[in-house]
């Protein structure tokens, strides 16, 4: 392979130990871009739309999806080994009117002011948009199709803040990793010959033959669209290696060309056309839907028989791996989706959820790190970017080295890799009926969802966010809300009137089983049309058993199918129910009602100031205190049996589960669900940003780290399918060898206990104020938000205040 590591440019503002001249060239330009609106995608989707009305939805898309591959703009850029575009322009985000355009004619004009995911409109953009494509979409969108039959109630519980669903019925669904080692084996031929015999098996006799018809041909469309579309790429290389006067990157160009023609029809015979394949699908599974959150799996075992069988022939060296890598790290980092500010709000600094996995066990329970899974860690530190997320598996038999090394890569300050328990997560997902060779080979999809790879159908994360402090407003408040004046659950009667802690329990259980069922509502409403009105062949392709179901993922194609609801706000429970309990009913310290006025005047006066330093003063979760723990323990318990109860749209269609778990992933959510929530009995104030994740409320913990991770231990983890713990460290903790050892014995002990999942911060307070100040400086600093990093100076600034408040521990 020829390999050019000195591409003409300029090189990267602060060049990175290890990249190359080529990666930090790429580097610079995609971080020197401003993000903007692509029109193409759009364009010929209305197109086909227009002239396939009768078509089944699923033909149709199929169609759609193949003439914007045939039609969109492609390019190769200077320098580049990956290939393969998901807009018109790099860092462009396309438009799926499919899903909704209000929003859209509602905000365009004021995409490039946002005070957070700027987006540049170019006249001529706009003219199409608003004259062409969006005029065709009216009353015909997602959207509109479950407006008009979700119920009232739940529409209202969104207005009052206690749920927020406009996630899966703007922007669509999508935490899926495709069948990746399955690929590696047939490439797209064989999955076109696979649905091509299945349709020979059908009868003409049966309705629901008919029906699976229609999939498979959608199937062959899909699939032969995207080779066509690779088949571009290869010409495209061609033609500029016919221009190209450098010999070195007339020879790249070749070898791309060369690589395009074979995948991804083709299983790839070397490393370079393994990470092509792989990118290819993962791309045009993004360019097909608009769901975010679509994750490369377990990259580092797929590749890897490549990789090794070309170190072995001398085909490639480990330097050349490590760029190809790069290149694909380059690649998604490009990848880009514009949401409705409402959605955004809850997700802010351009984040798209790719998650890659390395690490952890094989399917038979023998440690599977390798060569590659160092790499990649490698390549995270060298190339800086916010995406992809990395997550890395570890268990009792994981190499101290690869412990070690995440620790080298955590400590530079990009909150990756998250670490991941495999002691844990694995026990959990059999649990849910997952079998054991699957458990013991998932990765994570989305923030920190655990799924089987390339069998888990869509969306193992419900984007219908449960507010938990909300719920307990309502609950003293008997049922109604305080800033609306809606009452959807009457309730036990105000505050004052719940004179037994029992009685407020039982009032907060009221309500929470009433905005779970609204909850759930959201999801299901929401998945009913997109089951309906789009139907994703390409990728349902890609997930067993679609094929030998003759069905798409969410009509039931896909082996396992488990949605987890996302809670917020359970420290802020925790802590307010204890601080009432023991001041309250069992010391008399204060009373109902002078609690029920401090709460109703935000604290105001020296008496609700010295009300709020008595509430601030009780126990607080996070400090391994058992009453307070157990407390939340209790709350998080009673909603996990609640959810449980209910089924998914695919029960009784083939998947195993159908069921709804827990997931404390809430991105940066907990920011935007405090605002409609008043003063609470933990001591926060009226609007302020509630607890993210399971992590304490901020300024609570007094023990450090080990206390957090042992009261995070005490929740019922078994039964969820994700947790989020954030936890922020002191500058310099990391900088001795002998740090990065306390951070492992800290692991250690956290996989000893059973926690789930953990990440870090450790950027230090005055550089954050400083960022905020100039930003200009600090244009590449990376935080982790929640269950994704991004570019700090990206963020709105109630955000980075939320990030800046966070306790720091030194270890």
């Amino acid at each position: 392979m020829a390999v050019r590591t000195d591409v003409d440019g300029p090189a990267a503002s602060e060049p990175r130990s290890g990249t190359t001249t080529r990666v930090q060239r790429l580097r610079e330009e995609l971080l020197n871009t401003t993000p903007e609106v692509c029109v193409e995608r759009a364009r010929y989707m209305t197109e086909t739309y227009r002239e396939h009305e009768a078509d089944p939805p699923v033909l149709r898309r199929a169609r759609a999806l193949a003439r914007v591959l045939d039609k969109m703009t492609i390019f190769v850029d200077e320098g580049e080994l990956i290939v393969g575009n998901q807009a018109s322009r790099p860092r462009a985000a396309p438009i799926f009117p499919e899903y909704s355009i209000h929003w859209i004619e509602n905000e365009i004009d004021g995409f490039a002011q946002r005070r957070a995911d700027v987006y540049l409109v170019r006249p001529e953009v706009k003219i199409e948009l608003l004259e062409t494509v969006l005029p065709y979409w009216e009353g015909k969108t997602l959207y509109d199709r479950v407006m008009a039959v979700l119920p009232g109630y739940v529409l209202k519980s969104q207005h009052m803040g206690v749920i927020s669903g406009r996630g899966n019925i703007t922007s669509g669904d999508g935490h899926i990793i495709a069948d990746y080692p399955k690929l590696m084996s047939v490439g797209l031929e064989g999955t076109i010959a696979e649905a091509e015999e299945a349709m020979q098996a059908l009868s003409p006799y049966r309705a629901v033959d008919a029906r699976k018809r229609a999939f498979y041909e959608a199937v062959g469309i899909a699939c032969r669209a995207a080779i066509r579309f690779a088949a571009r790429y290869a010409d495209e290389a061609e033609r500029q290696a016919a221009q190209e006067a450098h010999p070195v990157r007339q020879a790249e160009l070749r070898d791309i060309a060369e690589v395009c023609r074979w995948v991804p029809a083709k299983p790839p015979r070397t490393f370079h056309e393994a990470l092509q394949l792989a990118w290819f699908a993962h791309l045009i599974t993004q360019i097909e839907s608009n769901g975010h959150s679509f994750s490369m799996g377990r990259l580092d075992q797929y590749t890897y028989p490549f990789y090794w069988a070309d170190i072995e022939a001398l085909r490639l060296s480990e330097e050349q791996a490590l760029e190809l890598l790069q290149c694909l790290w380059l690649k998604l980092f490009s990848v880009i989706k514009i949401r409705p500010w409402a959605h955004t709000r809850f997700g802010i600094g351009y984040p798209t959820y790719q998650n890659v996995t390395i690490g952890g066990l094989d399917r038979s329970g023998q440690d599977a790190t390798n060569e590659l899974s160092y790499m990649v860690l490698r390549t995270i530190r060298e190339t800086r970017l916010t995406q992809p997320n990395v997550s890395a598996r570890y268990h009792s038999g994981t190499p101290e080295r690869f412990l070690i090394e995440c620790g080298r890569t955590v400590k530079l300050g990009f909150g990756m890799p998250a670490m991941k328990n495999d002691e844990i997560i694995i026990p959990a997902l059999l649990e849910k009926g997952v079998r054991p060779e699957d458990a013991y080979d998932y990765a994570i999809v989305g923030c920190v969802e655990a799924a089987v790879p390339g069998k888990w159908g869509y969306r193992n994360t419900g984007m219908a966010f449960l507010n938990m402090l909300k719920v307990l407003e309502l609950a003293y408040h008997d049922g109604r809300d305080p800033r609306t004046d809606v009452q959807l659950c009457p309730g036990s009667g105000s505050l004052t009137d719940l004179q037994s802690f029992d009685e407020l329990y039982a009032a907060f259980l009221q309500q929470l089983h009433f905005y779970t069922l609204c909850h759930v509502e959201m999801d299901t409403y929401g998945d009913l049309a997109l089951e309906e009105l789009v139907p994703d062949a390409f990728c349902s392709a890609l997930v067993s058993d679609c094929i030998a179901r003759g069905k798409t993922i969410k009509e039931g194609g896909a082996v396992y199918d488990v949605v987890s609801g996302l809670q917020s706000g359970l420290a802020n429970v925790a802590n307010s129910l204890i601080a009432i309990k023991e001041l309250v009913y069992e010391q008399g310290a204060l009373s109902l009602e002078e609690v029920q006025h401090a709460l109703d005047t935000n604290f105001e006066g020296k008496q609700g100031e010295r009300i709020r330093q008595l509430l601030l003063s009780a126990p607080k979760y996070g400090n391994d205190l058992e009453e307070v723990d157990q407390l939340a323990a209790r709350v998080l318990n009673d909603y996990l049996e609640e959810v449980s109860k209910y089924r998914t749209t695919r029960d009784g269609r083939g998947p195993i589960g159908c069921a709804y778990a827990g997931s404390t992933s809430n991105i940066s959510a907990n920011v935007p669900l405090g605002q409609p929530v008043g003063a609470t009995p933990d001591g926060r104030k009226a609007g302020q940003p509630i607890a993210e994740g399971v992590s304490p409320t901020h300024g609570t913990v007094q023990k450090g780290p080990t206390a957090i991770m042992r009261s995070v231990t005490k929740l019922p983890t078994i039964k969820m399918i994700a947790q989020l713990l954030n936890l922020r460290l002191a500058p310099g903790s990391l900088d001795t060898e002998e740090g990065l050892r306390r951070l492992v014995q800290l692991l250690r002990g956290f996989q000893a206990l059973k926690g789930w999942h953990v990440q870090f911060n450790t950027v230090s307070t005055e550089t954050l104020l400083d960022a905020q100040k100039h930003p200009g400086k600090y244009r590449d600093l990376i935080v982790r938000v929640a269950g994704y990093s991004a570019l700090f100076v990206t963020l709105d600034k109630a955000t980075q205040d939320d990030i800046i408040a966070r306790t720091m521990h030194a270890i």
